[in-house]
């Protein structure tokens, strides 16, 4: 593995948007791998979703090519990284947090849109796929 996606790119690729279908072809899907808290993130939107069943259908079907990590791994360095970031003032979500304790846990690169808030976090390496 190598990326680790964040909940909006796995969102847009369910779309069928920003051609990451190619960019997931080109890295390889066995490079890729998601969070648990990402998987409960998509959960929770397709249980929001007006088509809940087609939602859950792509998520099951994305989990089947997608290895989804633990994050039972990183609780010492969320801890760690949340005092951090509270003693600068510079906190994020605790889910985003998770997240990316994930990524720096797996050595992953952190794949995300979201960049502006996960640039807050040291030693983490982010990449954009998305070109607006």
């Amino acid at each position: 593995m190598k990326y680790l996606l964040d909940s909006n790119i796995c969102i847009h690729f369910f779309r069928g948007k920003f051609n990451l279908l190619q960019k997931f072809e080109n890295v390889g899907k066995e490079n890729l791998a998601i969070s648990e808290i990402t998987l409960l993130e998509l959960i929770y939107g397709a249980e929001k979703s007006q088509n809940s069943i087609k939602n859950y259908e792509f998520i099951n079907q994305f989990i089947v090519d997608v290895k989804v990590l633990s994050i039972s791994n990183t609780i010492y360095r969320f801890g760690k990284e949340k005092a951090m970031l509270s003693k600068l003032g510079r906190n994020i979500s605790d889910f985003d947090l998770l997240i990316a304790c994930t990524a720096l846990e797996n050595n992953l690169i952190m794949v995300t849109e979201n960049v502006g808030e996960f640039i807050r976090i040291q030693d983490l390496t982010i990449e954009n796929w998305i070109n607006r």
